[in-house]
């Protein structure tokens, strides 16, 4: 609600508001901000705005280094809540000190250059500029006010001491030395129980994984590796050395294409009008790009057109139509700072098992969403991808593949699966080829030459351990890091499949991992030669030593299949898109994986779960969020024979109990508010079953589902198959089939059952802190 009045000549607006408690959704909180902000933005520049209103916001005690915004007598905790209002009171002071900056103006400059400076010039006076993160074995988080005067009189005290080597400085450096120590141990002990008592509520969450990450980094031994080794596997030590070796490495991937044939036809260019950029394209597109996310060279984070509002929406929505017109982005966005990241598998210090992520401009971020989005109403991709697709991730393709295998082994038929991947996909797509393809799917030549534009000249360098090496130029490959690569990457694929590929389940595909199925192990040894002869005469190359072969319900003297006269790996079991599937059709081995990521999970968290001083409730929390998702990865489909035992041992290791204690099962769930594993595991089957009822009959999941194939299932006990699994879910769930096509139905049902199902007694021992 806001007033405005006239007093004496000034207008003076008065807002009050009532913001929601800390207890409501996420959502009404930023529906109570954006509504603040439209009424802020709706007041004309030059009156006098006065706000009062109840934010729920504890600001915490003290104000040093926010004097302008707050008084000093605030409540000693403070909250989210409170955090937010400063945060508030700094975008504010930034937007003040911008327009100043802008002498007087609302509306930014035309000229990003101009614009671009001003706004880092602002954002280093209100913000300043950070040092990185802490330096190994500093902790001074917890430092406050009377600990920094007492160090810096002491630090005086060295100095008088050194200057003058007398018996009474001496002492008196004692002393001071022996005072501080104690302040020091006071203060860290008071700033930990601090600490753990907000851990205990829900504004202290992102403290609870903040210190959770920092706990398990400085658990390892080795946090960043200065060493590499040269091409002939020398290892080099010197920081000259290895950041060439770097630049060496990453030049060469960038700007060296695979042999490919020259295409000679051409294409007729789609020269048709564009439209102009609207507000609403740069409004979805803004709220699609995430905030702390790591800055490109320009260093503006997006976060400040976040806080800009309606101005930046305006000044961005003009810059890019500048650059659609013109075809040509700023010189600044065609740099870029790639970081090495280790792909944990292979020699640490081996170039080729690093992944090269660029850190790009997050305004070119923005510009490459809008034009994504623009591209993805224009070009239709195959249903054979499941990549980085709409409506479609690695669940639909995981379950697609085993339910054929299952069909197939209940039907005592063979089943051919040849799995395939691309070598340095991202990094070798030749440029002409991107060209051709995006003519070829329909793109108009306006979006082609701005795309173009994209790479045009781009150059980068490489940020590691020791430091940053010099620019080079990148000629070949797609972006990693971009926000268009997945899309376009998708397209080259699609257009260079077009003859080869068949429809789903036979092929599929995952960016560039890509299965190919058969039932006869001749034709399947036909198809990835196909493939390899469509991919590798336009660049992109098949690697041999990743190709895999496996084959269900083999019959003696099966063969192996060869791809360019060197026989493929043939395997009982692979690890498809993160899910381990078996020649046998069965998911043995899959969830002993997903027990092992558990557990991997597990200790990454090791240092929260483990602190006796954190409550049981917390510990369940983190598990829940941490460890949960990973055993339950790709279990969907999948039916537990046996009751999982490792759940309960993780619970135990937390809150410091053993089986020696004689607590029953119940109490260490009830106490740690973790459900049991197989009622968490059944909901999610359950939810996902719905999801596959309540789609279309085209849809691979109902197609695998309805499909039959002639064949008898083998003599004995029969293998347990997903339905069965299923059928018995919806008979404890007391639901039926048909009682899926209603979604809201379907989830109530599932969560009535898991709620009396999964209720759990609540006990307190002394050694459970609650």
């Amino acid at each position: 609600m806001s007033l405005k009045l006239g007093i004496e000549g000034v207008m003076l607006n008065v807002v009050s508001g009532y913001a929601p408690q800390v207890g409501c959704e996420l959502k009404e909180k930023e529906r109570f901000w954006s509504e603040l902000d439209e009424v802020m933005e709706s007041i004309p520049t030059g009156e006098r705005v006065v706000i009062g209103a109840d934010f729920n916001g504890h600001v915490g005690e003290g104000n040093r280094g926010d004097e302008e915004v707050m008084g000093r007598f605030g409540v000693k905790e403070s909250n989210l809540e409170g955090q937010k209002l400063k945060k508030e009171e700094c975008c504010e002071e930034f937007r003040q000190m911008l327009r100043q900056a802008l002498g007087g103006q609302v509306v930014l400059p035309d000229d990003w250059k101009t614009t671009a400076e001003v706004i880092r010039e602002t954002g280093r006076k209100v913000l300043g500029v950070s040092s990185g993160r802490r330096k190994e074995d500093k902790e001074t988080w917890w430092w406050n006010e009377e600990v920094q005067d007492s160090i810096q009189r002491k630090r005086l005290t060295k100095k008088k001491w050194d200057m003058d080597r007398t018996e009474e400085n001496r002492q008196e450096y004692k002393e001071l030395q022996r005072r501080v120590k104690r302040e020091v141990s006071k203060a860290k002990q008071e700033a930990y129980d601090e600490l753990y008592t907000r851990l205990d509520t829900r504004e202290g969450e992102k403290d609870l994984y903040r210190l959770a990450r920092q706990r398990d980094r400085d658990g390892k031994d080795v946090q960043q590796v200065r060493v590499i080794k040269d091409r002939d596997g020398r290892v080099l030590t010197s920081e000259e050395s290895v950041q060439r070796r770097w630049k060496e490495y990453f030049e060469e991937l960038m700007n060296e294409e695979n042999e490919r044939e020259k295409r000679v036809e051409g294409l007729n260019s789609v020269e048709q009008k564009v439209d102009k950029i609207r507000k609403d394209e740069v409004r979805k597109a803004l709220k699609k790009m995430k905030s702390g996310k790591a800055v490109g060279p320009d260093d503006i984070p997006v976060e400040v057109w976040k806080c800009l509002g309606e101005a930046a929406v305006e000044f961005l929505t003009s810059l890019f139509n500048r650059v659609l017109e013109s075809e040509s982005m700023p010189e600044e966005w065609r740099r870029s700072v790639l970081v090495p990241i280790f792909k944990n598998k292979g020699d640490v210090q081996s170039c080729s098992n690093y992944r090269g992520i660029k850190l790009m401009s997050h305004t070119m971020k923005l510009w490459e969403r809008v034009v994504e989005a623009r591209l993805r109403k224009v070009v239709e991709i195959c249903e054979q991808q499941y990549g980085f697709m709409p409506r479609k991730s690695t669940t639909d393709a995981i379950f697609a593949l085993r339910i054929l295998m299952e069909k197939y082994r209940d039907g005592q038929r063979e089943l051919h699966c040849v799995f395939v991947d691309l070598e340095k996909a991202y990094d070798r797509v030749p440029r002409e080829e991107l060209w051709y393809c995006m003519r070829k799917s329909g793109i108009a030549e306006k979006y082609v030459r701005v795309v173009q534009d994209m790479y045009e000249r781009s150059r980068t360098v490489v940020r590691c351990a020791v430091g940053q090496t010099e620019e080079f130029k990148v000629e070949v490959g797609l972006h990693q890091g971009s926000a268009l690569s997945p899309f376009l990457f998708a397209m080259v694929i699609d257009q260079l499949s077009e003859e080869v590929r068949q429809e789903s389940p036979w092929t599929m595909m995952f960016a560039d991992d890509i299965v190919i199925c058969s039932e006869s192990r001749e034709q399947v040894e036909g198809n990835p030669e196909r493939w390899r002869f469509a991919l590798e005469r336009r660049g992109m190359k098949v690697s041999r030593s990743k190709a895999e072969y496996m084959c269900v319900n083999e019959r003696e003297g099966s063969g192996t299949v060869r791809l360019l006269g060197e026989e493929v790996k043939k395997v009982q079991e692979f690890k498809y898109l993160g899910s381990t599937v078996q020649s046998n059709g069965e998911s043995g081995k899959e969830v002993k994986k997903r027990v092992q990521a558990g557990w991997n999970g597990w200790r990454k968290v090791l240092g929260v779960l483990c602190d006796r001083k954190i409550s049981a409730r917390i510990k369940g929390k983190v598990y829940r969020t941490v460890v949960r998702p990973a055993m339950l990865y790709g279990l969907e489909i999948v039916s537990l024979r046996k009751r999982q035992e490792s759940e309960l041992k993780m619970l135990r290791f937390s809150l410091g109990v053993t089986r020696l204690d004689r607590i029953r099962n119940e109490y260490i769930r009830g106490t740690a508010h973790v459900g049991r594993l197989g009622d968490k595991v059944r909901e999610t089957r359950l939810r996902w079953f719905g999801h596959v009822q309540r789609r279309e009959s085209e849809y691979i999941g109902r197609r695998m589902l309805d499909m039959e194939l002639p064949g008898r299932r083998q003599r004995g006990r029969p293998k347990r198959r997903y339905m069965d699994g299923i059928n018995e879910d919806m008979k404890l769930v007391g639901a039926s089939v048909e009682d899926a096509e209603d979604r809201d139905r379907w989830r109530e049902m599932i969560r009535y059952f898991i709620l009396l199902h999964g209720k759990l007694p609540f006990r307190t021992y002394a050694y459970l802190r609650p």
